[in-house]
């Protein structure tokens, strides 16, 4: 049997909540040797309205750094070798892009691809994230009810295992009342996932303690706001009841609202009340 070489792709934006499933990627590159490979940059495929060009200073010059996927060979030890592909998801000609990443797997001589992604869902801190598993030649739709709109990694995935490559998708939810911040247990989850598809043990580095970190600032924000102390308890009874909870079921007060309560109870933090006379 051949051995199996893997590339792991993740796209900022829509599919990105968080920055978990990028942050796996970035996490990967921080904690082996790397390099990078290949590039996909192309004006067809951004709305730079969407995917701004960002000003930068490089080594003391200012240059312009274009939306693009960036393509990276990952040494983990000696004998292992992967690929990784990370950049902002396109705006326009998905299946032609994705044909550019599935040519650059296969002169790699890859064979599995795994997309990665993270998404809001009305899940708690307290419990370990939920985390979706799919491969991309599965037609039996009997376990997976949902219906509706897909991003890059969704695409990528179904193209690459209708073009011969093992292709699996791997996507961890995150609270969506805890806001748009990093959420390192989302990036751990999508990581040690990874580690069990591979069958190889990567490295976490500092993220389980960052993980934890984020939990103990999550606590600090539900004791001090008892509408979201109740959607976290009622959230909580549903995933030991039934597991991962339908979105339906939430009550009100509704997510948003208690995110925008929150993001102003942390804006409190930043500009504190001036004293009283």
């Amino acid at each position: 049997m051949s051995k199996r070489r893997f590339m792991i792709a993740a796209f900022g934006g829509w599919n990105d909540a968080c920055q978990a499933a990028t942050d796996t990627v970035r996490h990967l590159l921080d904690v082996y040797e790397s390099r990078e490979i290949g590039h996909i940059c192309c004006d067809s495929y951004y709305d730079y309205q969407s995917s701004r060009p960002m000003l930068c200073n490089v080594q003391g010059h200012r240059r312009i750094v274009w939306p693009e996927t960036t393509f990276y060979e990952v040494t983990a030890e000696p004998e292992t070798t992967f690929y990784v592909a990370m950049g902002p998801e396109p705006n326009f000609h998905w299946s032609d892009f994705c044909q550019r990443v599935l040519r650059f797997a296969d002169e790699c001589d890859v064979t599995n691809i795994i997309t990665l992604g993270s998404m809001f869902a009305d899940c708690t801190h307290t419990r370990a994230l939920p985390l979706s598993h799919t491969c991309g030649d599965d037609d039996d739709a009997s376990d997976d009810s949902y219906c509706g709109p897909i991003g890059i990694p969704t695409v990528l995935n179904y193209q690459a295992a209708e073009d011969g490559f093992e292709a699996e998708s791997l996507w961890a939810s995150v609270p969506q009342y805890l806001g748009g911040d990093e959420c390192p247990a989302g990036t751990l989850r999508l990581l040690n996932e990874l580690s069990a598809l591979m069958d190889f043990a990567l490295e976490d580095g500092d993220l389980a303690a960052s993980a934890e970190k984020w939990r103990l600032q999550a606590d600090m924000l539900v004791r001090c706001n008892d509408d979201l102390s109740d959607y976290v308890h009622h959230l909580e009874h549903l995933m030991d009841e039934h597991g991962e909870p339908d979105a339906s079921d939430v009550p009100v007060p509704h997510a948003k609202q208690l995110v925008e309560e929150t993001e102003e109870f942390l804006r409190s933090f930043d500009h504190p009340a001036a004293p009283e006379d």
